[in-house]
């Protein structure tokens, strides 16, 4: 029996980057989750009769959550609902499962790469029929209707038993739990040469990767372990835990120091690998080098063609707009397309199924490609190993391969966390109206040649996308870039990228902190942030 309930609008539903985040007591408000759901379904037309896909990371607060929608998705006319066994599918698993069983869309569940418990962060994300995130367009009628609803649609039905596998017949629908792994397992082998990778292995090639008590454990255990034949005590911290074991599951050197450590070490593993919350970011360290995200980006794209999946080549490459300008150099080399975007994977869906793109990437740790619309943690640990079965080099020859034929791209990123909102805003806010004044200003030995807000305009769907970062570029090419996260939850998050390339016959080897230390002064000094937040120093730099 369909119930219509009785609601009342809450003011802060507006997704942001990857979806609404908050922490879990705001999720737990009496009918905020049904609110944004019903947001989402109001927002749609045509779904009747056809296949939810809903899941998660496994965070606490994710099976109440899928109880809720099941509920509502059966009450506002859905035919059938496909959930991962136990609530779990990791981000790229969930749009591969959108994609191959044709469903109308699906509900991720996960607040991605920040904490986790009773009084951490929680997320709903709605992804269309092609497996990304929903457009702009999508996402700004979510938030319209948020703002006006006044009804939401529910049943009262017994709790679905989310363990067993199997389908279930739910008033006069079909609830049908699913392995979360064995279909992207599955994708895996059609695009990587296991064969290759399982006799590196056999080699006595060493592999250690920490799944952050995230989404990826039972994957990698299936993939890297059962599949591939690396060894099983290389798989750190490989149960879904609701906390993360009371740790943030950020694959940056901060949050996964262990690892980089045992990679550091003089007889440490060959390769190291981890994961995110939910598996759509991946960190990337060889022995003794740690990998860039950015410069991850560009060595993948150049190496792509060593796996079966993309040994025909690539169409072109795309990375946000943050992101070094690493890959820019190889699409140049090869004579590809390469596209600037804003940040967030949903801007590179267009290009992905317009086919004008193959490989995308941001310097948040995500990389991808066409085989789904999100990034994939997962995919590009296996591209790696796929192209070190086939070169057979380590990962610091390729690194040091590759800057010898692109030059080097010096690259990091300095997050100033937790700042006061309206602080943040006010900073930058006053830095966009100076933006025209800064041409021409020098700093040591560079000069402002240019100063702008990034705008988008998107050439397949004509949309267009203003303040997505502020970039300020030097005469030498080397540029910073400002731009306030939507990812996080309290506060503002104050990002500052900053980027100098050194050609291929220059210097290569400097250290990235002594290379960018007077670009960490300027961009201090332009944006006023010591000024004006006390912060002398970012909280994080990866």
């Amino acid at each position: 029996m369909i119930e219509t309930v009785e609601t009342t609008p809450f003011r802060d539903q507006k997704p942001g980057t990857s979806g609404l985040r908050k922490k879990v007591p705001e999720f737990q408000k009496r009918g905020y989750v049904e609110n944004f759901l019903q947001s989402i379904f109001d927002a749609q037309e045509g779904y009747e009769g056809k296949t939810l896909v809903v899941g998660g990371d496994g965070r606490f607060y994710n099976e109440d959550v899928i109880q809720t929608a099941i509920r509502m998705a059966l009450a506002n006319g859905f035919g059938r609902i496909l959930i991962g066994q136990n609530g779990i599918l990791s981000t790229p698993a969930a749009s591969n499962v959108i994609r191959k069983y044709k469903a109308f869309g699906g509900i991720i569940l996960s607040a991605s790469h920040n904490p986790g418990g009773p009084n951490e962060d929680f997320g709903i994300k709605y992804n269309g029929a092609n497996g990304g995130p929903a457009s702009e367009t999508v996402t700004g009628a979510i938030y319209e209707r948020s703002l006006v609803i006044d009804r939401y649609k529910t049943m009262d039905i017994p709790q679905v038993d989310l363990s067993r596998i199997g389908k279930v017949d739910v008033a006069g629908g079909v609830v049908e739990i699913i392995d979360p792994v064995a279909d992207y397992a599955d994708l895996m082998e059609t695009l990587f040469d296991f064969a290759a990778i399982r006799d590196l292995f056999a080699s006595g090639f060493r592999m250690q990767f920490d799944a952050m008590s995230a989404v990826t454990g039972p994957y990698a255990e299936e993939i890297f372990v059962k599949r591939l034949g690396a060894d099983p005590a290389a798989m750190m911290n490989t149960k879904p835990l609701p906390d993360f074991g009371g740790h943030h599951p950020d694959p940056n050197l901060v949050h996964a120091k262990e690892l980089y450590a045992a990679m550091m070490a003089e007889d440490g593993p060959d390769f190291g690998a981890a994961s995110d919350g939910d598996g759509d970011r991946n960190l990337i360290i060889g022995k003794g080098m740690y990998v860039t995200p950015s410069d991850s980006l560009a060595m993948l794209a150049a190496n792509a063609h060593l796996a079966p999946g993309y040994a025909k080549g690539i169409a072109g490459i795309a990375r946000s707009m943050p992101t070094s300008q690493a890959a820019d150099r190889v699409a140049e080399a090869r004579g590809l397309p390469c596209f600037e975007t804003p940040t967030g994977w949903k801007f590179f869906g267009n290009l992905l199924d317009a086919g004008k793109v193959t490989i995308c990437g941001e310097e948040s740790a995500g990389t991808g490609s066409d085989h789904v619309r999100e990034k994939d943690g997962l995919w590009a640990v296996l591209l790696w190993l796929n192209v070190l079965a086939v070169r057979r080099q380590s990962v610091a020859e390729i690194a040091r391969d590759h800057w010898a034929t692109f030059g080097r791209n010096y690259y990091a990123r300095h997050d100033y966390e937790a700042l006061d909102t309206a602080t943040a805003d006010d900073m930058v806010a006053a830095l966009r109206e100076r933006l025209p004044s800064l041409v021409g200003r020098p700093f040591g030995n560079r000069t402002i040649r240019a100063a702008d807000d990034f705008a988008y305009h998107d050439q397949v769907d004509g949309s267009s996308s203003a303040k997505q970062g502020i970039r300020v570029f030097f005469d030498d090419g080397a540029r910073i870039v400002y731009r306030l996260s939507g990812t996080g939850t309290t506060g503002a998050t104050l990002r500052v990228y900053l980027e100098r390339y050194e050609p291929n016959d220059g210097n290569l080897s400097m250290q990235t902190n002594d290379a960018l230390a007077d670009l960490v002064t300027a961009a201090d000094e332009i944006a006023e942030i010591s000024a004006r937040t006390g912060r002398v120093s970012a909280d994080v730099i990866t």
